[in-house]
Protein backbone atom coordinates (compact mmCIF):
# COMPACT_ATOMS: atom_id res chain seq x y z
CA UNK A 1 0.00 0.00 0.00
CA UNK A 2 2.58 2.61 0.87
CA UNK A 3 4.86 1.58 -2.06
CA UNK A 4 1.60 2.35 -4.34
CA UNK A 5 1.22 5.83 -2.73
CA UNK A 6 5.10 6.89 -3.08
CA UNK A 7 4.47 5.81 -6.84
CA UNK A 8 1.65 7.85 -7.42
CA UNK A 9 3.36 11.03 -5.67
CA UNK A 10 6.71 10.21 -7.17
CA UNK A 11 4.94 10.33 -10.88
CA UNK A 12 2.66 13.23 -9.52
CA UNK A 13 6.29 15.36 -8.89
CA UNK A 14 7.51 14.17 -12.48
CA UNK A 15 4.45 15.64 -13.98
CA UNK A 16 4.37 18.82 -12.27
CA UNK A 17 8.05 19.50 -13.11
CA UNK A 18 7.49 19.05 -16.64
CA UNK A 19 4.54 21.28 -16.59
CA UNK A 20 7.04 23.80 -14.29
CA UNK A 21 10.09 23.56 -17.28
CA UNK A 22 7.40 25.05 -20.01
CA UNK A 23 7.74 28.72 -20.69
CA UNK A 24 4.66 30.76 -18.95
CA UNK A 25 1.71 30.48 -20.98
CA UNK A 26 2.39 27.59 -22.90
CA UNK A 27 1.82 23.70 -22.48
CA UNK A 28 4.95 21.46 -21.63
CA UNK A 29 4.49 19.62 -25.22
CA UNK A 30 4.85 23.78 -26.79
CA UNK A 31 8.09 24.55 -25.31
CA UNK A 32 11.33 24.33 -26.92
CA UNK A 33 13.00 22.06 -24.79
CA UNK A 34 9.91 19.19 -25.78
CA UNK A 35 10.15 19.83 -29.31
CA UNK A 36 14.21 19.51 -29.22
CA UNK A 37 13.57 16.34 -27.28
CA UNK A 38 10.78 14.81 -29.85
CA UNK A 39 13.54 15.85 -32.83
CA UNK A 40 16.31 13.91 -30.97
CA UNK A 41 14.02 10.46 -30.44
CA UNK A 42 13.63 7.83 -33.01
CA UNK A 43 11.19 7.14 -34.48
CA UNK A 44 10.28 4.14 -32.47
CA UNK A 45 10.52 6.55 -29.43
CA UNK A 46 12.82 4.40 -27.15
CA UNK A 47 16.38 6.07 -26.66
CA UNK A 48 19.40 4.36 -24.64
CA UNK A 49 20.31 6.47 -21.33
CA UNK A 50 23.92 7.33 -21.64
CA UNK A 51 24.00 8.45 -18.41
CA UNK A 52 21.76 6.10 -15.47
CA UNK A 53 22.47 7.90 -12.51
CA UNK A 54 19.43 10.19 -13.89
CA UNK A 55 17.32 6.64 -13.43
CA UNK A 56 15.44 6.14 -10.50
CA UNK A 57 15.93 1.55 -10.78
CA UNK A 58 13.11 1.22 -8.11
CA UNK A 59 10.50 3.03 -10.31
CA UNK A 60 12.40 2.52 -13.38
CA UNK A 61 11.61 5.77 -14.80
CA UNK A 62 14.00 8.28 -15.87
CA UNK A 63 14.40 11.22 -13.79
CA UNK A 64 16.38 13.90 -15.50
CA UNK A 65 18.10 14.45 -12.77
CA UNK A 66 21.07 12.58 -10.79
CA UNK A 67 19.55 10.48 -8.12
CA UNK A 68 21.02 8.38 -5.05
CA UNK A 69 23.60 5.97 -5.33
CA UNK A 70 23.44 2.59 -4.17
CA UNK A 71 26.18 0.47 -3.88
CA UNK A 72 25.52 -3.27 -3.37
CA UNK A 73 28.46 -6.21 -3.69
CA UNK A 74 30.38 -3.60 -5.86
CA UNK A 75 27.88 -1.83 -8.47
CA UNK A 76 26.10 0.99 -8.23
CA UNK A 77 22.26 1.25 -8.51
CA UNK A 78 19.96 4.52 -8.65
CA UNK A 79 17.24 5.51 -5.98
CA UNK A 80 15.25 8.89 -5.99
CA UNK A 81 14.70 9.10 -2.42
CA UNK A 82 15.34 7.19 0.94
CA UNK A 83 12.61 4.89 0.44
CA UNK A 84 14.24 3.97 -3.14
CA UNK A 85 17.42 3.51 -1.42
CA UNK A 86 17.03 1.80 0.98
CA UNK A 87 14.53 -1.07 -0.64
CA UNK A 88 17.20 -0.88 -3.71
CA UNK A 89 20.10 -2.01 -0.67
CA UNK A 90 18.28 -4.71 0.90
CA UNK A 91 16.00 -6.36 -1.61
CA UNK A 92 17.37 -8.43 -4.31
CA UNK A 93 14.83 -8.77 -6.87
CA UNK A 94 14.29 -5.15 -7.04
CA UNK A 95 18.09 -4.74 -8.63
CA UNK A 96 16.60 -6.92 -11.20
CA UNK A 97 14.53 -6.59 -14.45
CA UNK A 98 13.96 -8.93 -17.55
CA UNK A 99 15.23 -8.40 -20.45
CA UNK A 100 11.62 -7.76 -22.85
CA UNK A 101 13.68 -9.18 -26.03
CA UNK A 102 14.92 -12.78 -24.30
CA UNK A 103 12.88 -12.91 -21.55
CA UNK A 104 16.31 -13.42 -19.01
CA UNK A 105 16.76 -11.62 -15.84
CA UNK A 106 19.30 -8.91 -16.07
CA UNK A 107 21.51 -6.94 -13.28
CA UNK A 108 19.74 -3.34 -13.10
CA UNK A 109 23.60 -2.09 -12.67
CA UNK A 110 25.07 -3.65 -15.51
CA UNK A 111 22.35 -3.40 -17.84
CA UNK A 112 21.39 -1.78 -20.87
CA UNK A 113 18.97 1.35 -20.14
CA UNK A 114 16.65 2.41 -22.87
CA UNK A 115 13.84 5.28 -22.01
CA UNK A 116 10.60 5.10 -23.61
CA UNK A 117 8.66 9.00 -24.18
CA UNK A 118 6.81 8.57 -21.23
CA UNK A 119 9.85 8.50 -19.21
CA UNK A 120 9.51 4.71 -18.26
CA UNK A 121 12.53 2.36 -18.68
CA UNK A 122 13.24 -1.01 -20.02
CA UNK A 123 16.41 -2.91 -19.05
CA UNK A 124 19.03 -5.00 -21.94
CA UNK A 125 20.76 -7.80 -21.95
CA UNK A 126 22.94 -5.67 -24.65
CA UNK A 127 23.19 -3.53 -27.79
CA UNK A 128 21.88 -6.67 -30.13
CA UNK A 129 18.57 -6.78 -28.00
CA UNK A 130 17.50 -3.10 -27.99
CA UNK A 131 18.03 -3.07 -31.97
CA UNK A 132 15.71 -6.17 -32.11
CA UNK A 133 13.17 -4.51 -29.87
CA UNK A 134 12.87 -1.22 -32.04
CA UNK A 135 12.32 -3.40 -35.38
CA UNK A 136 9.32 -4.87 -34.02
Amino acid sequence: MVSRAFAAVVILTWAAQAALAAPAGTKPEQSGASKAAAKAQPADGITRVTDTAKVCMMNDRYMGTAQIPVDVDGKRYYGCCAMCKERLARDPRARTAVDPVSGKEVDKATALVAKRADGSVLYFENEANLKKYRAR
